[in-house]
């Protein structure tokens, strides 16, 4: 392969045997190298293929000025979760996730720890994510000699479930209150509390999910089963009125209508876990 671009003394861009940019991270794989020149391949650690042309720019942008060692440590927190979590992750984690790291540690060498407001409900909603975040945590500091605490966890978390459901951190905050408002609403309306350990409530947790990321994404279900959405109402009028609050507080709050079938499957999921609670 032959040198497209020297980055920093640690990293390069290049083309590979199909003409697509890749970018090639190795320690001292781009001092006094120039383009044209072969790539020493013995120094190569890792290679980077992001397809998205304007999100490789950005990513070569970012490296230019981060240290190799936070560059590594990033790489090696996203082959885990690509691994553990078994979901396609967007591209961006590798800038937005590389670029969070690397303005922690330089936080925290300031003695500046910051406190995260949503901590709980990431834990509880987005559970495997935040398993993830704790990783990379415990990997920063035994490889960096960093204190982070499980809130640092609980930020890099949310990274992930950006890139799993293609949206941002502003709008991860929004859906992870908003799933919180919903559960208040059904905890006060049906007066139960949720037993937390259940697969019922699990299972109301993983819809309330699906459902705001439906929202998010503006893929929110038709009304095709207006029938059975009838009988629904008819057969469990409490937990449908109480379906029917959610969708008016959506409406409201986030001024999207949601249709009769979702308020259906609201209910199924509230009797269900009233059943459990």
């Amino acid at each position: 392969m032959v040198i497209q671009k020297v980055i920093n003394n640690n990293v390069i861009s290049a083309y590979d045997v199909n003409q697509q940019e890749i970018v090639i991270m190795g320690k001292g794989i781009g001092f006094k190298a120039h383009t044209g020149e072969l790539i020493d391949e013995s120094k190569i650690e890792k290679v980077f293929r992001i397809e998205n042309e304007n999100l490789s720019r950005q990513f070569q942008e970012l490296l230019e000025n981060i240290p190799l060692e936070h560059m590594q440590l990033t790489s090696d927190i996203i082959s885990y979760a690509i691994k553990n979590l078994n979901v396609q992750l967007n591209q961006n984690i590798y800038i937005t996730l590389t670029d969070h790291i690397n303005f922690a540690i330089q936080r925290q060498s300031q003695g500046i720890q910051l406190k995260n407001a949503l901590l709980w409900e990431t834990k509880k909603f987005y559970h495997q994510e935040y398993l993830m975040g704790k990783y990379a945590v415990d990997l920063l500091n035994e490889k960096l000699g960093t204190e982070f605490t499980e809130d640092e966890a609980g930020f890099i978390a949310l990274h992930f479930v950006n890139a799993e459901y293609n949206t941002t951190i502003n709008d991860t905050f929004e859906m992870t209150n908003m799933i919180q408002k919903i559960l208040e609403l059904v905890r006060l309306e049906m007066g139960i509390e949720f037993d937390e350990e259940s697969l019922h409530y699990e299972r109301f947790i993983t819809h309330l999910k699906f459902l705001v990321q439906r929202l998010y994404r503006h893929e929110l279900l038709k009304d095709e089963e207006i029938e059975f959405a009838r009988m629904m109402e008819n057969k469990y009028p409490k937990e449908y009125e109480c379906s029917k609050h959610i969708a008016e507080y959506i409406e409201k709050e986030y001024g999207s209508g949601i249709a009769s079938e979702e308020i259906m499957f609201l209910a199924i999921h509230i009797k269900r876990v009233c059943m459990a609670g």
